[in-house]
């Protein structure tokens, strides 16, 4: 099959990938929640050789993602695996608990209520000091941080309601709920950030 492409991950790759190497330093284990076209995975984990990158989405996008690791020859990365949000998460290797969690540009993507469920699963399924890296756009005391993310939010809400740019003081609220601790809040490409927490 032909491989999803998104240029999005393209332009952002760099960027991100300079804050995850400081950020999961000693991380062993990482999963990235909802792997989308796989780019972003097939780019990590070579770059982070130290630990194992395990990718993850609804079955509809595993095709894909497969079709970017078929391309590799990555000990450390994994086959995805099913992800679902309404559901317990899959029960990972205990010998290698999960000591990091990447995500992009999902909390806009799907509804408020998953967003909770996410937040909730972390809490859960998170080994004690986990690193959570989270990428995409917020909104900062209910305003956009720019025009192209008011349009894309308009964009978003017209194909489905549900969803939508977050206000980060919401998506806060929900991380102390958990026990969650925001380290840094990075300034990213277009408009986005990268929100980087620890499980206390």
């Amino acid at each position: 099959m032909n491989k999803p492409f998104s240029q999005a991950c393209e332009n952002n790759k760099l960027p991100i990938l300079r804050v995850l190497t400081k950020v999961f330093a000693n991380a062993k284990h990482v999963l990235e929640i909802g792997s989308g076209t796989g780019q972003h995975a097939v780019f990590f984990a070579p770059n982070l050789p130290h630990l194992t990158w395990q990718t993850s989405d609804l079955l509809i996008n595993h095709q894909g993602i497969n079709a970017w690791i078929d391309e590799t020859k990555w000990s450390n990365l994994h086959r995805p695996v099913v992800v679902d949000l309404n559901r317990a998460w899959p029960i990972f290797n205990q010998k290698l608990p999960l000591d990091g969690i990447y995500t992009a540009n999902t909390l806009h993507i799907i509804s408020w209520p998953l967003v909770i469920k996410f937040f909730e699963g972390l809490a859960q399924n998170l080994s004690s000091a986990a690193s959570i890296c989270i990428y995409g756009p917020f909104n900062y005391q209910g305003e956009f941080s720019s025009e192209s993310n008011a349009d894309f939010d308009l964009w978003l809400k017209e194909r489905d309601n549900n969803s939508g740019i977050r206000d980060i003081e919401a998506v806060l609220l929900l991380a102390t709920a958990v026990g969650l601790r925001l380290i840094d809040d990075h300034p990213m490409p277009a408009n986005n950030r990268l929100l980087v927490f620890s499980k206390i």
